[in-house]
């Protein structure tokens, strides 16, 4: 059976999506609560999935409710109004899933983890994910406009 994740492989991702949020839609983000969670998305929210394959396996699932999805798609055109979630928000979105774990990429390359990651799914809507052998772990990244909630479904390949 393949070993659990720790905080150690987390971080990487956090990090990369907090200097990501900052760096690209000015959005300072503080960590929420940590907690075991079922990758349950509920209501009408936005969220991209990617894979993770090597030293790490699985998917990270990143959720946002769809006014955080319009206004972080806004930041990231440059200001430009977005009143619904079009090709253009949804390109946007998922542009952002691939910065953020490409960056996580290589901050665990740095740490002797190789990894490579999948092209971006994304999907709206209510939706229950689970995966055998691996725990979700949920955090959620808040700022004055909202949150960002990060699911994790890893283990050590």
């Amino acid at each position: 059976m393949a070993e659990i994740i720790s905080v150690e492989h987390i971080n990487p991702f956090l990090i990369s999506a907090q200097q990501i949020l900052s760096q690209v839609c000015n959005i300072q983000t503080k960590l929420g609560t940590l907690s075991k969670d079922n990758l349950s998305i509920d209501g009408e929210p936005l969220f991209i999935m990617l894979g993770v394959t090597g030293e790490i396996s699985g998917q990270v699932c990143i959720v946002f409710d769809i006014d955080v999805a319009k206004d972080i798609a806004s930041r990231m055109m440059m200001g430009m109004p977005v009143t619904e979630i079009d090709d253009m928000a949804k390109s946007a979105l998922s542009e952002l899933g691939n910065m953020i774990m490409g960056n996580a990429a290589t901050l665990l390359s740095n740490k002797n983890f190789r990894i490579d990651i999948t092209p971006p799914t994304l999907g709206m809507g209510s939706t229950t994910l689970t995966s055998p052998n691996m725990t979700s772990i949920k955090v959620p990244l808040l700022y004055d406009g909202g949150e960002v909630r990060l699911f994790f479904l890893l283990k050590l390949a």
